[in-house]
């Protein structure tokens, strides 16, 4: 029974030194010196600021992507025990001793060091030579861009890292299609290619565009599929389901899981909040929480309401009014009715309060039990403070004439009557029943008598002028089946009133009364409001020092600085390795000429390679060229301000394409043996020019060496990159 502990337990391994050897050097050249420069380096300042709100735990929004890269910082800064007290204000602010600078670059450098030894697998597994899967890791090793990206508290080596192991997986995956469907292994690579494409997609959204990719090679393989008939019908359906299962559903799930985390972890309020409805700012740990705790659920007559508008942007603004008057003309000598202003306020005031009351009674005191308002009740708002009726009639608004002014209503006693009557409209109603709710309830507001609806113009036009206090106009927009967010109001503080009697209604304003509202969104409900308004927030673009356009990258015309010694000549910059990207440039071109004459000769019936060699070269090209094109293409049609960082993922797949390119030439057209060794020698003499490039411009890789303006002058081998040079 006991027989099989005669023979000792052998474990055998199969250990390749070049990748344990890659991965060695790829790691060295980003970790050492990890805590130098001990200042905040360019995009540090921006992502330092979201990792200090993780430490502390304060909700923010980032229109520049998704959370999970965030989150990966923010990891390293919690396993050094940062505790986020930092200003995160300049760029080149030295570091305090509190801030663990060697943690919170850890992650991005061990990405970084990780992406040499994916490119020699990658070429491995593409059926190239380990040659040219080791000139590919070398020329990963020695861009001093991707070295330079790798060493701070930045995203893109962790993304390039993510598309990287994304390409690898299905690789792998796609080759044990034929031998070993199903298995283990199989399984695991492709669980691997979703799980790595779902982790770039969530670090950035540039890594969609080499998810695109990878989801439509294994369309085109599955099509390839189709078509082989020693397959089922059955074994088909389980292929397409595992694919669909892999390549979709779980990276979608994983997407999900990011944003759980995030909001999980950033539950109090912060200075974020404004941006997001009031139903998610009430979901988090002070703020907006503590103010709406204990209030009244259900809008009845008689409530006291302060009214938000949904748009919430360039600034959130309350429904207010106050005894100003509009003048009797305007600047451009167009007359108003001299009602009284009513605008939307940017800042919480006691003129934001408005009463609901029911036309058909004087009351304007909550009955017991109360009344509640539904979708499609006719209303009265009713200013809190100076008890005048919100109105609007056919008297053009100030700033914009197309649309009806709006007032609280001041009887003149002349042939004006009063238009005050208000229909509710609830947008987001499950039935056209349904109560009105505080801060759950997003309703229009349309006007009886003219069909105008309720709108915060301002919010997307300009502000009133010195007589309206730069407040922001409210209108009666009157195209009412016209949709747009500036038209929808939601209330955010609630009372229930209880006094007739003006001054103790003013009294009874701030004293929470009756039941809780939930607080708890549901997390969908909370991760669409997020995404949603990541996709939609944008800063205000501006010109930047370092910004480029997309054709300065291919040829290298721009740098960025990313950090200047305070007293010394020693910098770091974004630069690339200049020989490599030429290369990489012909390496694009030559394949794009080799391919068109390929298919030319082909259509004419003559094959210059076999079909095995044919297929090697073009998914070769398929993976490296169309990396590149996806990742670079797309940002000739954004209007964004753009960087030389943005053009790393797509260089990382065109340098992968060199080694191609090399091997076919060495392989089909060096015919001759003296052909062969005048290729070696020349690739030699060219690799020799990588590493001699790599090494002139390493001081302004690592930024350790004192320079002085004369050997900065040297290095400036374009007029159109800014190095800096002190003035003697």
């Amino acid at each position: 029974m006991l027989g099989f502990l005669e023979e000792p337990v052998v474990v055998t391994a199969k250990i390749s030194v070049n990748l344990v050897a890659l991965t060695v050097l790829g790691l060295i050249s980003r970790l050492r010196g990890l805590c130098y420069p001990r200042a905040v380096v360019f995009d540090e300042v921006y992502y330092g600021q979201f990792v200090s709100l993780y430490m502390k735990r304060i909700f923010f929004v980032d229109d520049s992507g998704p959370p999970f890269g965030h989150m990966l910082l923010a990891l390293g800064g919690y396993l050094g025990g940062f505790d986020g007290n930092f200003l995160w204000n300049r760029i080149g602010a030295e570091y305090s001793m509190n801030v663990p600078v060697w943690s919170l670059r850890l992650l991005p450098a061990l990405a970084g060091g990780l992406c040499v030894p994916l490119a020699y697998q990658i070429l491995v597994e593409l059926h190239f030579s380990h040659r040219a899967a080791l000139g590919a890791a070398l020329l990963i090793l020695f861009e001093n861009s991707l070295i330079t990206q790798s060493r701070f508290m930045l995203l893109e080596s962790i993304l390039i890292f993510f598309i990287l192991l994304a390409v690898l997986s299905y690789l792998k995956f796609y080759n044990l299609q034929k031998y070993s469907a199903f298995s283990g292994s199989w399984w695991f690579w492709l669980l691997l290619t979703g799980v790595a494409c779902s982790c770039a997609v969530g670090v950035k959204y540039m890594g969609l565009f080499t998810y695109m990719l990878l989801l439509a090679t294994a369309g085109l393989h599955f099509w390839h599929m189709i078509g082989d008939q020693s397959l089922s019908n059955v074994s088909l359906l389980y292929h397409f389901l595992a694919r669909g299962l892999a390549l979709i559903i779980i990276p979608m799930g994983l997407y999900l899981s990011f944003f759980y985390v995030h909001l999980a972890l950033l539950y109090r309020s912060g200075p974020h909040d404004q941006i997001m409805t009031s139903a998610f700012q009430a979901s988090l740990e002070g703020g907006l929480a503590r103010i709406t705790q204990g209030q009244p659920l259900e809008v009845a007559y008689g409530s006291q309401i302060t009214l938000r508008n949904v748009l919430g942007k360039p600034m959130q603004c309350w429904l207010h009014s106050h005894t100003s008057t509009y003048p009797i003309r305007y600047e451009n000598g167009r007359g108003s009715s001299h009602q009284q202003q009513v605008t939307c306020y940017p800042f919480k005031d006691v003129n934001n309060w408005w009463i609901v009351k029911d036309p058909g009674m004087q009351q304007l005191v909550v009955s017991n039990p109360p009344r509640p308002v539904r979708h499609g009740h006719i209303v009265q708002l009713v200013h809190g403070i100076t008890t005048r009726y919100l109105n609007t009639h056919d008297v053009a608004a100030p700033l914009s004439p197309h649309s009806q002014e709006v007032s609280c209503y001041i009887d003149y006693n002349i042939s004006m009557p009063a238009q005050n009557l208000w229909r509710v409209e609830i947008v987001n109603r499950e039935s056209d029943t349904d109560v009105w709710k505080t801060i759950l309830s997003e309703v229009r507001f349309v006007h009886v008598n003219t069909s105008a609806v309720l709108k915060a113009s301002g919010l997307i036009g300009a502000s009133l002028p010195e007589w309206g206090y730069r407040q922001l106009e409210v209108v009666g927009e009157k195209l009412s089946k016209s949709f747009h967010q500036s038209m929808v109001w939601n209330v955010e503080e609630h009372r229930y009133g209880k006094s007739q009697e003006q001054k103790e209604r003013e009294v009874e304003l701030h004293s929470p009364t009756q039941m809780d509202i939930s607080k708890n969104l549901s997390f969908m409900a909370k991760f669409t409001e997020l995404q949603w308004k990541i996709l939609t927030l944008k800063n205000e673009d501006t010109e930047h020092k370092y910004s480029s356009s997309a054709l300065d990258w291919i040829t290298m015309d721009t740098n960025i600085a990313y950090w200047l010694h305070p007293t010394s000549g020693a910098q770091i910059h974004l630069l690339g390795n200049v020989a490599t990207w030429a290369s990489a440039n012909a390496a694009v071109l030559v394949y794009l000429c080799l391919s068109l004459w390929y298919l030319l000769r082909r259509r004419r019936r003559i094959y210059d390679i076999s079909e095995v060699a044919w297929q090697l070269w073009v998914s070769a090209g398929g993976i490296c060229g169309g990396g590149w094109a996806v990742n670079y293409l797309p940002f000739f049609l954004m209007e964004k301000t753009l960087f030389l960082y943005h053009y790393l993922p797509a260089v990382t797949f065109q340098i992968l394409l060199i080694p191609v390119v090399l091997q076919h030439l060495s392989d089909h057209l060096c015919r001759s043996v003296l052909l062969k060794n005048m290729f070696s020698a020349l690739i030699v003499a060219w690799f020799s020019w990588v590493y001699f490039v790599y090494c002139t411009f390493r001081p302004l890789t690592f930024g350790q060496l004192s320079l002085s303006p004369a050997e900065l002058k040297a290095l400036r081998w374009k007029d159109t990159w800014n190095i800096l040079i002190r003035k003697q």
